[in-house]
């Protein structure tokens, strides 16, 4: 983590999202991001597990929308700088090709409530839950 704490103070982000100020990873819950104009969001995993910026295998496509469930009890077991852009955040699901940016951070927390909630309508909409599926 000291690591990625150098990162953050090498960061400059591009003029979209204000420079990064503060990661701190909550394993296996959540990661808090601060912002240079004094936001900090809160992202849960289930939250940045379904809106990896990776491609991967266990993506449902369903008319042509990309459709993740059964994510909610998902954890994050670790986070790893990558460059000085951003964290590849490793999932308890095994997931890890997701390379999240400074940038991406800003806009996942500044538009929380709604990617949720468009989320949530995604899985209703295809009967599918945020529940991991039971097993034999």
């Amino acid at each position: 983590m000291l690591a990625v704490g150098r990162a953050i103070r090498r960061i400059h982000t591009t003029v979209d999202a204000p420079r990064l100020t503060r990661f701190a990873l909550h394993p296996p819950k959540s990661v808090e991001v601060g912002f240079a104009d004094g936001s900090i969001f809160n992202l849960s995993a289930e939250f940045l597990r379904v809106h990896s910026p990776a491609v991967d295998s266990k993506i449902r496509s369903i008319g042509g929308e990309k459709v993740i469930s059964g994510r909610r009890h998902v954890g994050i077991m670790s986070a790893e700088p990558v460059g000085n852009y951003g964290v590849r955040i490793v999932f308890d699901d095994l997931h890890k090709t997701g390379i999240y940016s400074w940038d991406y951070f800003y806009e996942l927390g500044s538009n929380k409530f709604t990617f949720m909630r468009n989320y949530i309508k995604t899985l209703k909409k295809h009967g599918l839950t945020r529940d991991p599926r039971r097993r034999k």
